[in-house]
């Protein structure tokens, strides 16, 4: 009897044995280096590397990624009119695409067509939600753009002051700094109020971004600096339009963007002047631009809800050369240079029955979504809930090595001033400048070795 005992409990602890290995989750290093987005991974390297949709959705999601890439390719026009009403009064661009090319990063430019720079304002102090405090007569975004009969509220001056210095083993390099200025005020702005330029941002893997569990975020976060490593990283909280209620963030340059959907419907509200039933005033209410129709919400939830979908779900690039040895060599020289310490490779999505696509899936995204303070040269002193006026998101690196082949020629950081990588890595101050440093010192063969890895990525 007591052997049979013994049997039992042994085949019961190999039962619980199988299912704990069922349950786990693949380790990072076993997977493929090239799949950066995980099964969501594309093979494609071209200009259009951006724009793919996920591949392991059923015909049904595929046909709603569609809708949303329609609508987000569309151009709205002036209310009334039978499709794509409702633009403006005021605005910055007629449709998504025409900021994010290609579903890439945009051009540092304000006021033309082809435009992806925006600016926000605000003035000191905080809103009820902790968020940036609006200035009367302006809100929170400029809008240099406006229906026929309307004034736009003002023009958006962009200069550069040039500096050349030169790396340690003497190779020179040029950084700009913009000035940011306003002409053509419809009204004159009567407090004192700080700017935020914002360059449109790509587009992949955003859904994969969304689904990594806030403990995975958090506990990347070292505000105290308890490792004294130099580099502490917060988490920003944020007011969430659509939920209403205080959550990570997640998305924008400062991670003052919660979700997906508050991030579409405040582009559809701020960027283009389209109301939704999360954002259902105009953003020209309470100025003389306002154009009074009652036609609020300008945008059908199932249109924003296929635009998301197709946020959601649009692919991310496949890593090249990922067996070069000096990609190899590079990869190493960025993580010794303690770059790995904020662009942090590896994360796991969270479980998701309902969306297997998006669920339980090792990405690389290179960044820890958390906010840094990235010293003085890139500053724009104007807080952002928790985000300070020198804190930055880590931005995600996938993608970065076709930044050239997708917006020829590719900017990057926050507001496209840094025309290079090289230019791009200069600019890192604060808790990035022993990594600045760092790579600063590096023999020629090894800074071109490091800058090979972030090319395949």
């Amino acid at each position: 009897m007591r052997k049979i005992k013994v049997i039992g409990i042994l085949l019961a602890l190999m039962i619980l044995m199988v299912q704990c290995q069922k349950s786990s989750t693949l380790p990072a290093e076993d997977y493929d280096d090239r799949l950066s987005g995980g099964l969501e991974t594309v093979f494609n390297a071209t200009s259009h590397a951006f724009s793919q949709m996920f591949t392991n959705m059923g015909i049904y999601d595929e046909h709603v990624h569609s809708v949303g890439d329609d609508v987000f390719s569309r151009s709205f026009v002036t209310a009334p009119a039978p499709i794509n009403s409702g633009l403006g009064a005021l605005y910055n661009n007629v449709s998504c695409i025409s900021c994010h090319h290609n579903d890439g990063i945009g051009l540092p430019t304000a006021g033309e067509s082809q435009s992806s720079l925006l600016v926000r304002i605000s003035q000191p102090g905080t809103d009820a939600n902790g968020g940036p405090l609006a200035v009367p007569g302006y809100g929170l975004q400029l809008q240099d753009k406006a229906i026929f009969g309307k004034l736009p509220e003002c023009k958006v001056n962009i200069s550069y002051t040039y500096t050349t210095a030169t790396l340690d083993d003497g190779t020179p390099y040029e950084l700009r700094t913009p000035t940011y200025t306003l002409s053509n005020l419809y009204t004159p702005i009567a407090t004192n109020y700080m700017l935020s330029p914002r360059l449109a941002p790509p587009m992949i893997g955003l859904g994969l971004l969304e689904a990594i569990p806030e403990s995975q975020i958090v506990a990347g976060a070292d505000p105290s600096d308890a490792n004294n490593d130099g580099i502490k990283g917060r988490a920003n909280y944020v007011y969430d339009a659509n939920t209403k209620t205080k959550m990570i963030g997640r998305f924008g340059w400062k991670a003052n963007t919660a979700t997906i959907i508050t991030q579409i419907v405040t582009a559809f509200n701020q960027d283009m002047g389209l109301t939704t039933s999360i954002l259902p005033v105009e953003s020209s209410f309470g100025q003389p631009q306002y154009d009074g129709l009652k036609d609020d919400p300008e945008v059908a939830d199932t249109i924003v809800n296929a635009v998301k979908f197709y946020a959601q779900t649009l692919c991310v690039p496949a890593r090249r050369n990922t067996t070069d040895i000096a990609v190899k060599r590079g990869e190493q020289l960025f993580a010794l240079g303690k770059c790995v310490n904020c662009h942090k490779q590896t994360f796991t999505t969270a479980v998701d029955v309902t969306r297997p696509y998006l669920s339980s899936q090792v990405i690389h995204p290179y960044t820890d979504m958390l906010v840094h303070d990235m010293g003085p040269g890139l500053a724009d002193n104007r807080p952002d809930y928790l985000a300070g006026g020198q804190d930055w998101r880590t931005a995600p690196l996938w993608g970065l090595g076709l930044y050239e082949t997708i917006n020829s020629p590719g900017y990057y950081l926050h507001d496209g001033r840094a025309r290079t990588l090289i230019e791009a890595i200069m600019w890192h101050g604060g808790e990035a400048e022993s990594s600045k440093a760092y790579f600063s010192h590096l023999s020629t063969a090894d800074r071109n070795a490091m800058l090979t890895f972030l090319k395949s990525l």
